[in-house]
């Protein structure tokens, strides 16, 4: 019975017309004018796809599917080609559905639906595979870094089909990168690289490739996290505003570096801190218990690492225990490193004085000129005949036209 229905496979792939006219003449008239009804399919490597033939009236002719070779794979519900991937779905006079699972990148192409009528009539199916892109792999960084140095991160994928697409992000800010797209086969390897100088302010910032491609329902990521090594920096906090002599004093040497610099140094006047029992270093910090005028001098705190050295400076200028003045005053004083890291500048002091009395001394001048211009009135005439008179009221009296009451006119002098 095996051997029968081989033979009649043989002879529908090569005789189809011999064979519906020997046996199904009648039959073959009902198929006639009609084409089978296909769908192209797209399918994800590995997946499965289902592959439909129809007709839409069919009087028991056969449908057959064919794969791109042109080898039978179903004739009816008869399997045809030794594939186990391969299975039957449905097979009825008006429809012949089949699945081809574990899907590969090489079953892609076009498939072909045929109705044994007189002649045969086909209609193809392309069935598209999507090649599922490799998760990213970021390489071209060492870690540590050096500060200064110029590095490359490159993001590959390989696998994908069509090519896939790579985004760049700085912690969360997207960043451009130079993409690269090579033909493996029937895939594709994608690339993706960035090229930057480092510097202290990349120290622990996260680069993530992303790779988004039709096939997948959410991007693939990998994050690569940046360690610089640079060199310190050095800043001194201190816990006074004004230091009085008998108050608590403590000095803070704040350090940033990578690798931490540790640990710190403290110098006073360019040598050794004073070996006294007031004057305490512990890790970072300097504390002198008791203030006293003999403290007053530059200190210095030092952080090193393998990548350089930094330092910084406090003058410390300690004042009388009741320090007089306006707090203005006070605290223009009170910070010494505030005026350059010299103490108080007396010089300073002294020609700021002396400006703000050279001004108020030409404020009073400006303002005695301008009330001299602006103090009296005067008469413009003389009454006539002055020069004969033993007398100024004997002068009035006399003066020419006798104007006694003669209006008085006011000039100013400007």
């Amino acid at each position: 019975m095996i051997v029968q229905q081989h033979l009649i496979f043989i002879l529908c792939s090569l005789c189809p017309g011999v064979f519906k006219v020997a046996g199904t003449k009648s039959k073959a008239k009902g198929g006639m004018g009609q084409f089978p009804i296909t769908q192209n399919v797209t399918v994800v490597e590995g997946g499965s796809a289902n592959m439909t033939c129809r007709v839409d009236y069919n009087d028991n002719t056969s449908l057959q599917w064919s794969n791109p070779a042109q080898q039978t794979l179903f004739f009816g519900d008869k399997k045809a080609l030794r594939d186990h991937r391969i299975e039957l779905l449905r097979a009825t006079s008006q429809e012949l559905t089949i699945r081809i699972g574990d899907v590969s990148l090489s079953d892609e192409g076009l498939y072909t639906c045929s109705l044994f009528t007189m002649p045969v009539k086909t209609t193809k199916a392309f069935l598209t595979v999507l090649g599922v892109p490799r998760r990213p792999e970021i390489t071209g960084f060492t870690t540590p870094a050096m500060e200064g140095e110029e590095i490359t991160l490159t993001c590959s994928t390989t696998g994908s089909k069509p090519a896939a697409n790579i985004r760049w992000f700085r912690n969360d800010k997207e960043v451009q990168g130079t993409r690269e797209v090579n033909a493996t086969g029937k895939s594709f390897t994608v690339k993706s690289s960035l090229k930057f100088l480092v510097d202290r302010r990349d120290d622990g910032v996260a680069y993530t490739c992303g790779v988004e491609h039709v096939s997948l329902s959410s991007p693939y990521t990998t994050t690569e996290v940046l360690e610089i090594h640079y060199a310190p920096h050095v800043e001194i906090t201190h816990s006074l505003i004004i230091p009085q002599e008998g108050q608590y004093f403590k000095l803070e040497c704040v350090s940033k570096g990578n690798p931490r610099p540790e640990p710190v140094l403290w110098f006073k006047d360019g040598g050794d801190l004073p070996d006294i029992e007031r004057m305490i270093v512990e890790g970072r910090e300097l504390t002198i218990t008791t203030l006293n005028k003999t403290d007053n001098g530059t200190y210095r705190c030092e952080a090193s690492n393998h990548v350089g050295t930094s330092s910084a400076e406090y003058t410390l200028f300690v004042y009388a225990k009741d320090f007089p003045g306006p707090t203005s005053v006070r605290l223009f004083l009170a910070d010494p490193n505030a005026l350059g890291q010299h103490g108080p500048d007396h010089a300073l002091i002294g020609g700021v004085v002396a400006v703000v009395v050279f001004i108020t001394l030409c404020l009073i001048i400006v303002l005695g000129r301008y009330l001299a211009r602006h103090k009296g009135t005067y008469l413009t005439h003389e009454a006539k005949g002055a020069e004969d008179a033993p007398d100024a009221d004997t002068a009035i009296i006399n003066a020419e036209g006798n104007h006694v009451h003669a209006e008085e006119k006011k000039e100013y002098f400007i």
